[in-house]
């Protein structure tokens, strides 16, 4: 039984024959083959395979009717044709330049209406430009600004309203700024920000709302301030309290005592 996947046709559906192909001499020297590498064909694969043998023919095709075909044809048309496609009526058209654009015409699609599009200029733009897709409207595109963008530019980016990217601001954020966020209201984000801080500044978050937070703090923080935390409301942050006081030169005594429930 032929499937859909069998058949040679065009993207409205009409049946291909080499016979009455533009490019029939193509196929006596390999260059093309009937579902397998065509132009013609609606299959995004067998049209790829076509530009990639013939790829000095790509520049023919940026008008074409089907959107595929001028989209992988713009992977490989010379620069200088580029820039007649960002205006594409098609996002992915426009999606394919953007991988290839200069810079300073890469900019002129910050603002595209599609957020695949952006997704692809936000990878590639300059640190100045792409500090102006900060304020973005769609977070994945802020997530890929905030993986980018200078350390020493993410204050900007501080109160982001996604969770996710605040996680990565957190991750990058110059110290100068990070006090900023520690008061988060994402545990997620608290987190990244006790991984950071100095332990010296780690006591500003002994009381955060999050046991992984605090779980952090008694981690990291000097030992010698950490019998406030031996109260801690949660049992895995109080045990590891209690076994980082044993390192205490005047404190391990105290500890043992306890831990046994006997009298110091």
């Amino acid at each position: 039984m032929k499937t859909d996947i069998d058949e040679a046709c065009d993207f409205e559906g009409v049946e291909l024959h080499c016979a009455t192909c533009r490019h029939s001499e193509l196929r006596d020297t390999g260059k093309c083959s009937a579902k397998h590498a065509c132009v013609e064909d609606r299959y995004a694969l067998r049209i790829a395979r076509f530009f990639e043998w013939n790829p000095e023919l790509a520049n023919n095709y940026l008008t074409h009717p089907y959107f595929e075909v001028r989209a992988i044809a713009a992977r490989y048309a010379d620069e200088v044709y580029l820039p007649w496609l960002m205006d594409d009526p098609d996002e992915t058209v426009r999606a394919s330049v953007a991988m290839r654009l200069p810079g300073h015409l890469l900019r002129r699609l910050r603002n595209d209406p599609h957020r695949e599009v952006r997704v692809r200029v936000a990878a590639r733009l300059d640190a100045d430009d792409l500090a102006l897709m900060c304020n973005d409207p769609d977070y994945f595109v802020r997530h890929i600004v905030a993986q980018r963008l200078p350390a020493a530019m993410l204050d900007r980016m501080i109160r982001d309203p996604e969770p996710q990217v605040r996680c990565i601001v957190a991750q990058r954020l110059s110290l100068i700024w990070i006090m900023t966020m520690i008061a988060d209201k994402d545990a997620g984000v608290r987190l990244e920000v006790a991984r950071r801080l100095p332990h010296t500044r780690l006591g500003w978050m002994r009381d955060d709302a999050d046991w992984r937070v605090r779980h952090e703090v008694a981690r990291r923080l000097d030992p010698r301030r950490l019998r406030g935390m031996r109260h801690d409301p949660d049992p895995v942050v109080r045990d590891l309290v209690e076994r980082r006081l044993l390192d205490l030169p005047d404190g391990g005594a105290e500890v043992v005592h306890k831990l046994l429930g006997v009298p110091a």
